[in-house]
């Protein structure tokens, strides 16, 4: 037999499906070979003791992202991916960010100047539409799809984001065209603009008050609202950064009915709350996200939600701003819930937390840890088999995990340029020693070894998720 050019010997080899003591042999970027006992390889690592698995696939993240306020985050796409590097995620979808007026096809061919500049991991690109114009959906998306751009996201809150459902019914129906998969930030606008004029007006503006300001039922409402009008064109569907009960219920409802919906979670709302937002004067700003961090009864349906497969994935939202005038802060020293940027960091501790609390503390099995944050998300973005699991054939993209290396998360922990942790202070069993993009070892004891610009591209077409399920509504008929 020839030998490997790395063999990962003896490691505990985990995939959505199986847990397996064997060996893993890897010539140039592709796993060759999963067996007991295979040959010395040219280089070897000892996994032994150790666990393995896919390299994560963070398929909602916010990287070098221009915000509708006209505010970046605090992230460039070198240090967002040696963030996510460091922490086991080796494949990223982020987004190309378009605003009203701006060109898509401009606006994607300008974040991949970001992202070849800066990656450390592979990478694909959702394509977000503020202002899908006629001539925006006719003659730039086809392009943007055969190039290999197969999914979109729309908003149905923010003043300056925020599609109306006439709108979304063409994004809708041009997807269902063109083969692609359509994500939805479900949220109603009304509710959330009527409630926070009123707490502000109260006097009500702590960062606290972010968490009545999005009424919970808002979440609900937008939820089945998206998911009726991609049921009337036949067209499926991925609810983000689901963060109730209620909202878990009525993708689950929806589901229940054979509709093609999907339902995603992120990691701050299973194991975050509403409370962490109540501190000393600005502090809570720390933890103002959209939608807002929850009470317990939300994480608990959250968790439910997974184990029964009504959500698919676990994100990590990562939406970086410092808490300084370049971020939360750039509208003054002590601004309201409303004025400060929403989003935090958690790109490089989505699989670490994840890894504690399914896989150490128990709540999960480790192959359903890596359905979540690595199967899942590579299935339903069309990178499947490539990434997301160890197989032969595949990316030799993998993480080598201590099961009981134990670390305390301080401010300093990551590496993303935000200054501090939603999950300071927390201490979590299970820690990467090794994660291999493509082969290369680019990780090993917290030590960085790849180069700015190493990642690559992944294009992409439809896949399986996207096509429709051939139920359009009756009335389509009159259109051909």
């Amino acid at each position: 037999m020839v030998h490997c050019d790395l063999v990962i010997k003896g490691g505990r080899v985990a995939t959505a499906t199986d847990v397996l003591e064997a060996d893993i042999g890897i010539t140039g970027e592709t796993v060759v070979a999963i067996a007991k006992g295979l040959p010395t390889g040219r280089l070897e690592i000892d996994a032994r003791g150790k666990i393995v698995t896919p390299g994560g696939v963070d398929s909602h993240c916010h990287i070098e992202q221009l915000a509708a306020s006209g505010l970046m985050n605090a992230d460039t796409f070198e240090t967002a991916t040696v963030s996510a590097a460091m922490g086991g995620t080796t494949t990223v979808v982020p987004f190309a960010a378009q605003h009203v007026g701006m060109s898509l096809a401009e606006v994607v061919a300008d974040y991949h100047e970001r992202a070849a500049r800066g990656a450390v991991v592979d990478y694909a690109f959702h394509m977000i539409l503020a202002d899908p114009r006629p001539e925006i959906l006719r003659d730039e998306l086809p392009g943007l799809v055969r190039d290999g751009h197969s999914s979109l996201k729309v908003f149905l809150t923010y003043d300056r984001l925020r599609v109306e459902d006439e709108q979304f019914l063409d994004v809708l129906w041009a997807a269902r065209e063109h083969g692609c998969m359509v994500c939805v930030h479900a949220e109603n606008h009304g509710m959330i603009s009527w409630m926070g004029k009123r707490l502000v007006a109260q006097g009500l503006t702590a960062p606290k008050f972010h968490v009545p300001s999005h009424p919970r039922l808002a979440e609900a409402e937008a939820i089945n609202r998206a998911i009726a009008m991609a049921a009337f064109i036949d067209q499926p569907l991925m609810i983000f950064h689901v963060s109730t009960r209620e909202g878990a219920a009525t993708v689950r409802r929806w589901q229940g009915e054979g509709t093609k919906v999907f339902g995603e979670t992120c990691t701050q709302y299973l194991t975050l709350g509403a409370t962490d937002l109540d501190r000393p004067g600005i502090e809570g700003g720390m933890w103002i996200c959209s939608p807002p961090l929850r009470e317990p009864d939300d994480r608990e349906a959250l968790w439910q939600a997974l184990g029964q497969g009504t959500l698919a994935t676990v994100s990590s939202d990562h939406a970086p701003y410092r808490m300084d005038e370049s971020g939360k802060l750039a509208r003054g020293p002590n601004p309201s819930f409303k004025e400060m940027a929403n989003g935090m960091a958690g790109i490089e501790l989505r699989l670490p937390v994840l890894f504690d609390a399914m896989v150490s503390q128990g709540r999960m099995s480790l192959t359903d840890f890596v359905r979540l944050t690595a199967t899942e998300p590579a299935k339903l973005y069309n990178l499947h088999p490539k990434k997301g699991t160890i197989a032969v054939g595949s990316d030799a993209d993998l993480v080598i995990w201590d099961p009981e290396a134990t670390t305390t998360i301080t401010h300093d922990t990551t590496h993303d340029r935000s200054g501090y942790s939603a999950y300071v202070g927390r201490e979590i069993k299970g820690w990467p020693s090794h994660v291999l993009r493509r082969g290369a070892v680019i990780v090993e004891a917290g030590e960085l070894r790849a180069a700015p610009g190493s990642g690559q591209f992944l294009p992409r077409t439809g896949g399986a998720a996207a096509t429709p399920s051939g139920r359009p509504a009756a009335e389509l008929a009159h259109l051909g």
